[in-house]
């Protein structure tokens, strides 16, 4: 089990895949809320949690107002769960009785993360973009990962990926230039923003 750490769910706990996933900690996740926080990049926002297992970083994001919320995650077992996460964070919100809250837009893709890039349309412009892969994800199928958001991103869009210590650091394509790297124990988050057209 794992929670919700802040917004409308904080506190609410949700469930993890029994296998095959690795949830992002606590200490993590609130890192990389706090940066999104510092650029404004929360409230209002379209999220996008790429191999998203739990869908604990996107629904930590709709839980402290994310407009938008898109969970992709191949591996059956892994995307019911976050299914069901994913009702218990709109329960959340459908419990409070002030009208002036929105209920965030939450989907669960349950298929793999090129096959969703590949075929999103690129008027979606996503705001925020969470990727943490599994540690045995090659990093040429990463680098594919990358390459085709690029298109789909809003102009001050943030990407962030989720690594080992031992992983390197991602290939960034054309059009994504990386402006922070962090280390959290035996995580590394490495953050990249859209470059400006020369």
């Amino acid at each position: 089990m794992t929670r919700i750490i802040a917004g409308h769910a904080g506190s609410l706990r949700i469930d993890v895949p029994k296998s095959g996933t690795r949830p992002t900690s606590d200490r993590v996740r609130e890192a990389i809320f706090s940066t999104l926080a510092s650029r404004d990049l929360i409230v209002d926002a379209r999220v996008l949690d790429l191999y998203a297992g739990s869908g604990a970083l996107g629904l930590e994001a709709a839980s402290r107002g994310a407009a938008s919320v898109t969970l992709v995650e191949r591996h059956p077992p892994a995307a019911q769960v976050a299914s069901r996460n994913a009702a218990i964070v709109l329960g959340a919100f459908k419990s409070v009785t002030a009208k002036s809250e929105v209920v965030p837009q939450i989907s669960v893709e349950r298929q793999a993360v090129q096959t969703f890039l590949d075929s999103a349309k690129q008027e979606s412009r996503w705001d925020v973009v969470m990727l943490d892969p599994p540690y045995d994800l090659d990093d040429e199928t990463l680098g594919t990962n990358l390459a085709a958001l690029v298109p789909l991103l809003a102009e001050d869009a943030a990407v962030m990926v989720e690594r080992s210590n031992r992983s390197p650091e991602p290939t960034w394509p054309e059009g994504l230039v990386r402006v922070r790297e962090k280390r959290y124990g035996e995580t590394t988050l490495w953050w990249a923003e859209p470059s400006t057209p020369a």
